[in-house]
């Protein structure tokens, strides 16, 4: 992402990573991939995310419920009870209900990032990093979210850096975490495992992960051994072997992919007037589902709205036509509510690109 406007940059961050020596998914499924698009068979590729194509899934809505944006927004001395009892109090129900009035097909909802502070209960993190009490939520909010969501089927994603929480100093020691071009091996080990845990906790709840700060790829992610994109792709996917993955190299205004490990593009835009997509057909670019993920408001889960509805719907008309998907990220309240200005720009949305196609 770029320094001065991604996620991790506003409160300081860097690379990341993954992964074990657990054999790749792509190595144990065939992959009858033809004319750079997987075949419902294969159970790989594009497959996976192809649901993002449906009409009554293709827009969807991120939040951030951070620790240390929330703080900041709502000047709070930020710590663990705190944090429970913020988790506790976020409102499931409600947030479905906006969701499902606005007519939002996705939902991905931040695990954490860069405080230390999780929405999810995590043993494994627990005992890597010796940190107690714990500062992963006693209640599993992710979890929560899969009954309101699916009776309203809408599809729950996460989000999740690659990397170790960097203002967590015991956490990145414990981690063996590096922030900049190093191979970050034991720490990719380490990272996978909490992975795996979360993965398995949640199983086919979850049908998305979207992993941050993968800006040096060559340097972590390309090797022939594990750990590589392929360990850190079948990390996620040890709960739901059909969840669909994509790893974000940063703000590149061209929509790409970094690795055939991915079934998604990240596609972090910070200015959605600049996207291009080329090279593109039936919404795969070299044999991955378009997507793309933008803010609403003046900056990632914060400030008043930067667009008009209209604008809002013709950024995202330009990828839909080409097949692919969008994830708007929304502020929201201590709560988890949307307030009215975000509320009525996604309600555009639904009237704009309904779930239901008119006959």
């Amino acid at each position: 992402m770029a320094v001065n406007i991604s996620r991790r940059s506003l409160i300081a961050t860097g690379v990341a990573a993954l992964a074990t020596g657990a054999t790749s998914m792509k190595a144990i499924q065939s992959s009858s991939i033809a004319g750079g698009r997987a075949t419902p068979e294969s159970g790989t590729g594009p497959h996976r995310a192809g649901w993002m194509q449906a009409p009554r899934y293709r827009w969807g809505v991120m939040t951030h419920y951070l620790a240390d944006w929330q703080a900041r927004s709502h000047k709070l001395d930020m710590n663990v009870e705190l944090w429970n009892k913020l988790i506790d109090g976020f409102d499931v129900e409600a947030m479905a209900r906006r969701l499902e009035s606005a007519g939002a097909g996705h939902y991905q909802l931040s695990i954490g990032q860069n405080s230390g502070y999780y929405l999810a209960p995590n043993a494994t993190y627990d005992r890597m990093t010796g940190i107690r009490p714990s500062k992963c939520s006693r209640r599993d909010l992710v979890g929560d979210f899969h009954e309101a969501l699916h009776r309203r089927d809408i599809k729950l994603m996460v989000y999740l850096p690659s990397g170790a929480p960097a203002q967590d100093k015991a956490a990145v020691a414990a981690l063996e975490w590096s922030n900049g071009p190093h191979p970050n091996k034991s720490f990719q080990l380490k990272w996978q495992e909490v992975i795996e845990e979360w993965s398995r906790r949640w199983g086919d709840k979850v049908t998305g992960w979207w992993f941050d700060g993968c800006y040096f790829p060559n340097t972590m992610y390309r090797s022939i051994t594990t750990p590589n994109f392929s360990s850190f792709a079948a990390a996620a996917r040890t709960g739901n072997a059909q969840s669909c993955v994509a790893f974000n190299p940063g703000v590149i205004y061209r929509i790409i992919s970094v690795s055939p490990d991915e079934d998604f593009t990240a596609g972090e835009i910070d200015k959605p007037d600049l996207v291009s997509i080329h090279r593109a057909e039936d919404g795969i670019i070299d044999g991955t589902q378009i997507h793309m993920l933008s803010f609403l408001g003046e900056k990632w889960g914060s400030g008043a709205p930067r667009f008009s509805s209209d604008q809002v719907i013709e950024f995202t008309r330009k990828i839909l036509s080409a097949g692919g998907a969008v994830t708007w990220d929304v502020p929201v309240e201590l709560d988890g509510t949307i307030t009215e200005p975000f509320l009525d720009q996604l309600h555009a949305l639904g009237k704009a690109f309904p779930r239901e196609e008119s006959a």
